[in-house]
């Protein structure tokens, strides 16, 4: 089961226009990780937004509710009588909505929404993890008549929404467009907000387990790893001769994000690999959205995709909280001296991997896709050009690439964005590095603190 629904979540306002906009045309699908509270956010959507609702859960459901789409799906009025008597509830017609919950695990059900919302009688949300894995798609024909929602982990904003801090979202935001530091006990505040987020993420269970007990970060851990359990069981039920690789690959992301460059070297995963050998791994990782992927774009020029170099690859996890909880022992928390390390900047080394993979997390919740760049010189046999982190305006008429480099430490250089800037200065609209002190700019570049990048 999900975590109770006691966190507001932005999510809730892409349901209300799909209902608006829709009204019966489509069915929602809503795609996201394990454990991120699609259901449970649906669920509450649909008591409050219609007269009436059955939540079919095919985790659970009898094979009498599954023969219902084998045997009559040709004469819908049975259908939906069988429906409301099976469950007890009335339906009413344009008023109700019908939920297939974990709907990867009948894809029978998903590929009668054709059917069902051409009937025109009721809305339908579908929601599941792992629903574009191969598996769970090959048997059937994909639905045209589903508009796709990709849900994640509460960002930093829903997080601050959760510790009562909303106002101090708001002054961040007005700092931000205002390009201005915050007070100085605000911004203190701020990053202390956003260090309990890195540290808890925005897994409802965990931050949940955070507030009922009184901001132990030992509770949030026990969250986490029954989490991290379910997604290595998962990983284990895959049927494909992929199955080694993706365990393999999971297993060892804080190490690949430990390392300087952070790119994943598929050598060192397993001897005489390469990259074409892992297409289908990431496309697992990714797909399920345990992962966040980051590919190289060769060309920073219109359309970041376009450029994109898949031999070159950062793999994040999808919450900064369960990679926390992946990276370290157990035995190494419980005393909490690891978490005092990071709340007090005195982690060293490791802890660039969390600023880096949050960042990821706060640009994905942004629905940013991911790339970085690098350059290497011949003349200098190394690379003088390395940014973390490329996002655009998407816009065809007027492109603009804003590079973004990320630093734990509070000494560093600009040097690397001030070669990127003179390489592509035509292209930049503006360039960021994000860093554990309050907002100033330097030589041109806009330096951030890191609760900032809900604002990018």
């Amino acid at each position: 089961m999900e975590a109770e629904c006691v966190f507001k979540r932005k999510f809730y306002a892409k349901l209300l226009k799909w209902k608006s906009e829709s009204n019966g045309s489509t069915a929602a699908l809503v795609e996201g990780a394990r454990r991120i509270g699609k259901s449970t956010l649906c669920k509450e959507f649909a008591k409050n937004e219609y007269k009436s609702c059955i939540i079919i859960d095919f985790a659970l459901v009898t094979k009498k509710v599954k023969d219902l789409f084998y045997n009559q799906l040709n004469d819908l009025d049975t259908f939906f009588m069988l429906l409301q008597t099976m469950f007890g509830v009335t339906l009413y017609e344009r008023e109700s909505v019908i939920i297939f919950d974990e709907v990867q695990k009948f894809p029978r059900a998903r590929e009668a929404i054709k059917y069902l919302v051409a009937d025109g009688r009721y809305d339908f949300i579908e929601t599941g993890s792992l629903i574009s894995i191969k598996e769970n798609v090959k048997d059937i024909v994909i639905p045209s008549e589903e508009r796709h929602f990709k849900m994640y982990p509460l960002d930093f904003e829903e997080f601050c929404w959760a510790l009562g801090k909303k106002q101090l979202c708001e002054y961040i935001k007005q700092c931000f467009a205002k390009k201005e530091p915050l007070e100085r006990t605000l911004h203190n505040d701020a990053m202390l907000v956003f260090k309990q987020y890195m540290l808890v993420g925005g897994m409802p269970q965990s931050v949940l387990a955070f507030i009922q007990s009184g901001k132990s970060f030992e509770r949030a851990d026990s969250a986490k790893r029954d989490i991290l359990n379910l997604y290595r069981d998962d990983i284990m039920k895959i049927k494909a001769r992929y199955r080694s690789k993706v365990l393999a690959l999971f297993d060892q992301i804080p190490g690949l994000l430990s390392r300087h460059e952070k790119r994943v070297v598929f050598k060192e995963i397993a001897e005489n690999s390469y990259a074409e050998q892992y297409e289908e791994t990431f496309f697992w990782l990714s797909n399920s959205m345990i992962s966040n992927e980051c590919f190289l774009c060769a060309d920073p020029n219109v359309g970041l995709s376009v450029n994109e170099d898949r031999g070159y690859i950062k793999c994040y996890l999808g919450d900064t909280g369960l990679l926390f909880s992946h990276a370290f022992d157990e035995n190494e928390l419980v005393e909490e001296e690891i978490y005092r390390q990071i709340l007090e900047d005195k982690l060293g080394l490791n802890e660039g991997m969390f600023y880096e993979n949050v960042i990821a997390q706060m640009l994905t919740a942004n629905g940013y896709k991911l790339f970085f760049y690098t350059h290497y010189s011949e003349e200098k046999h190394r690379n003088d050009i390395e940014t973390d982190f490329l996002i655009s305006n998407n816009s065809k008429l007027k492109f603009k690439v804003f590079p973004i480099e990320v630093k734990s430490g509070r000494n560093y250089t600009t040097t690397s964005l001030e070669r990127f800037g003179e390489k592509f200065k035509e292209r930049i609209g503006s360039s960021y590095i994000i860093h554990p002190r309050n907002l100033t700019e330097k030589n041109g570049v806009l330096c951030i603190p890191p609760y900032m990048a809900m604002c990018l």
